[in-house]
């Protein structure tokens, strides 16, 4: 079995998170993606939407296809998860052959300042999402999954451009929205 990793805040999810899961499905030999949201981001200080409201999100979004998991693991931690905790807990459980793990470019740039960042690497094989605004041409050995979609969370949030919302939920967003 061969398995991805996909984790975030997904606060709100959005289109290009959307197009991530699909080019990943399309482009690794996966069994299974895992989406992992988190209950708070290691490196953040809150969320916009509550833990629950986003793993409903995720859940409704990607319901429909069974090579997309949605894990609740760290939310029922009930306090930050670093990723090597979630990558050990998904590697007992499922025992796969290769655990490819996806990040944005935003933070490959920042993967030095990760809790146990050697340890995370020597359990799975990175697959960087490009994005535009970063360096792209620093991925000579890793594996890369080109989706220049020009949106964020935070932008997402900062104006609620429901445009960059998946359609199946935007009442959902707006009905969470506070």
């Amino acid at each position: 079995m061969q398995i991805a990793i996909f984790g975030g805040s997904f606060d709100p999810i959005h289109i290009a998170h959307e197009t991530i899961v699909n080019e990943a499905l399309k482009t690794l030999d996966l069994d299974l993606i895992i989406l992992v949201p988190t209950f708070l981001n290691p490196q953040k200080i809150k969320s916009h939407l509550t833990p629950n409201e986003r793993l409903f999100l995720l859940s409704e979004n990607f319901q429909d296809d069974e090579k997309i998991l949605i894990s609740d693991y760290e939310i029922k931690q009930n306090r930050p998860v670093y990723s090597i905790e979630t990558i050990n807990y998904l590697k007992e459980y499922y025992r796969p052959e290769k655990i490819y793990f996806i990040i944005g470019a935003d933070n490959y740039e920042k993967l030095d300042t990760w809790y146990h960042v050697e340890d995370i690497l020597k359990e799975v094989e990175l697959v960087v999402v490009t994005r535009n605004g970063f360096c792209n041409d620093i991925y000579d050995n890793i594996q890369t999954l080109n989706v220049d979609i020009n949106i964020s969370s935070t932008q997402l949030r900062d104006n609620l451009d429901l445009n960059f919302v998946p359609d199946k939920i935007k009442d959902d967003v707006k009905k969470f929205w506070h």
